[in-house]
Parts: C-alpha cells; sequence; structure tokens
C-alpha cells in the first residue's frame, strides 16, 4: 500500500478526507495539531477516529499560534455567532488563523518526506475557500508547485508531491453524503469553534450551523452533543 499523510482535525471534513485515502488504498499516517486552539476537544475527537478507523500512525504536533493572535480561534475574539450563510461569505470571518494551512501542510511535508509518502490529503472545501484565503483551489496548487522544489525526494527525478483536496468542490451536504457512504463515524468528530471542555457543541457558531445544515439536507441524524440551551440558529 502506498503510504499518506493525512492532515486530521477531527471534525467531519478530515474525517471524510482520511475515509477517501483509505478507501483509494492508502496507508495513512494522520497528523494533527494542538496550536492554541480555543479547545482541545477537536483533539480527541482527532485521536478517537484515528483510533477507530485504524491508521498507521497519529502524529499530534505541539505548536503556539496565539503568539500572534488575529484570529477569534486564537485570540481573545468573540467567535461569531448566528450567521447566515449571505453574513459568513460577505468577509473573510474572524476565525481564519493567519497563515494556518500554510504551516500545516509544512508540517506535513516534512512528514510526507521522512515516510516516504507522495500524498498529501487536507479536507479543505468549497463552503471554506469563499472566506478563508488558504482554502482556495490555486492556493493548492500554488503549495503543490512549491512542494515539488522544495523536497529531497521530488528533486530526484524519481518522486514527486501530489496534494489532494478531494472535498474542495463539494457543499457539506456533499461532504455528510460522502462520508456516510464511506463509513464514517460522524459522532465520534467534532466540528464547533467553541466546544466545551467536555466535547459539547455550542450549536450557533458558523462551523455548527453548516454541519447541521448538512445533515438536514440529507436528511439524516445529527450525532453531534450540543450544549443544553435556547437554539436560536436555524
Amino acid at each position: 500500500m502506498p503510504n499518506a499523510v493525512v492532515l486530521l482535525s477531527g471534525g467531519a471534513d478530515s474525517a471524510t478526507t482520511l475515509a477517501i485515502a483509505r478507501s483509494q488504498g492508502f496507508a495513512v499516517s494522520a497528523l494533527s495539531f494542538a496550536y492554541g486552539q480555543r479547545h482541545r476537544s477537536e483533539l480527541v475527537a482527532a485521536k478517537r477516529v484515528a483510533s477507530r478507523v485504524g491508521v498507521v500512525e497519529h502524529v499530534v504536533v505541539e505548536i503556539n499560534l496565539r503568539v500572534f493572535g488575529g484570529s477569534a480561534l486564537t485570540d481573545e475574539i468573540a467567535v461569531p455567532k448566528n450567521r447566515s450563510l449571505d453574513e459568513m461569505n460577505a468577509a473573510i470571518p474572524l476565525t481564519y488563523v493567519p497563515a494556518r494551512n500554510t504551516i500545516f501542510l509544512s508540517y506535513s511535508l516534512a512528514l510526507a518526506e521522512v515516510r516516504q509518502a507522495s500524498d498529501i490529503f487536507i479536507g479543505v472545501n468549497a463552503l471554506d475557500y469563499s472566506g478563508y484565503p488558504d482554502c482556495r483551489p490555486e492556493y493548492i496548487a500554488a503549495f503543490q508547485a512549491m512542494a515539488r522544489l522544495a523536497t529531497a525526494r521530488s528533486v530526484d527525478g524519481v518522486h514527486t508531491v501530489n496534494i489532494h483536496a478531494p472535498l474542495i468542490d463539494k457543499s457539506k451536504a456533499d461532504i455528510i453524503r460522502t462520508g456516510t457512504e464511506l463509513g464514517v463515524d460522524f459522532g465520534s468528530t467534532i466540528s464547533c469553534y467553541e466546544a466545551t471542555a467536555e466535547g459539547l457543541a455550542c450549536g450557533c457558531c458558523d462551523a455548527c450551523i453548516l454541519r447541521r445544515q448538512g445533515f438536514e439536507l440529507n436528511e439524516l441524524p445529527d450525532p453531534t452533543c450540543y450544549v443544553e440551551s435556547e437554539m436560536v440558529c436555524k
């Protein structure tokens, strides 16, 4: 089986991406980050997903993006709540973490070279790249071009680097449908930007709203555990 590195955040998108990589016959090394995000529940979820799927290894890297701040996920900035899709797509959201995907992909490139993997999978998708600059197709293509110039395995003329973004043209409903078809246990994942220490999702941040709509559009039950409160988001 060829080796691949999959960026695994513990959310629905990365879990589906992991399932896609495995369905294509890759032996997967999963890579997650404790980067100073608001909660570590997503890391717990990532470890749970990796364990249940049976990846070759699960590497967790500790970095601190809080030293830069500038994001609702790494700074004392309120997470936006109860927003419509139009509001989400109106501008780059406060939950954008400066250069995060570039940093994550750089680490994945290093792991891929050491593990002799020519393939890297990342779960960016269409509902993100409308707002996040590092989730666009042209960004992924540019990073792949750079990666092919940056590693010993690429410049030896025998190996290359392929950055796969299999969800990039999919809606959240498409992603939930694909993951369901591949047997993803979405109850093991969490997408919330502001989950509790117990792993309960707020239900009202952008990520929760999109996730809930994804299940609703597929007429599937949402297995997410939400906090007990009055839900005002639709």
